[in-house]
């Protein structure tokens, strides 16, 4: 039997992945498994947009009922956020991104999952990060 926090993990990165058509299928299926799933785009210049990332996990996880209102909720959101966040730091530092914040809640296990195409000029790259944290 797959663990729930491998469970939730896996929910958060096809969110992060997925376009907006697939986001609103994938919603459905999650909800069935008792899965709570919340999803926002981001894009800018890496180094100004980490705080608004942060602030849209926040709010979208509050938006979809992910999290309550508490500091001990918000604060896990978006330390998870700013933990995946750090995972592409060094390939995206000084670049332009854009991308897909994905998140999923199952029981006490929250996990931001971040996906990231980095580009300057016609060159791109992909970056993915992720992070869990355990709330009651």
């Amino acid at each position: 039997m797959t663990k729930n926090s491998v469970k939730t993990a896996k929910a958060a990165l096809k969110l992060a992945i997925s376009t907006r058509e697939e986001e609103k299928e994938l919603k459905n299926k999650l909800k069935e498994k008792n899965i709570s799933a919340a999803a926002v785009d981001f894009g800018g210049k890496f180094d100004k947009s980490i705080k608004d990332i942060i602030e849209n996990a926040v709010i979208a996880a509050r938006r979809e009922n992910l999290i309550e209102e508490t500091h001990a909720h918000q604060g896990a959101v978006a330390g998870a956020a700013h933990d995946a966040i750090s995972q592409v730091l060094s390939r995206s530092s000084g670049l332009s991104v854009g991308g897909k914040i994905g998140l999923a809640r199952n029981k006490e296990h929250i996990v931001v999952a971040v996906f990231f195409s980095v580009g300057m000029l016609n060159l791109n790259e992909i970056a993915v990060g992720l992070s869990h944290r355990s709330i009651n």
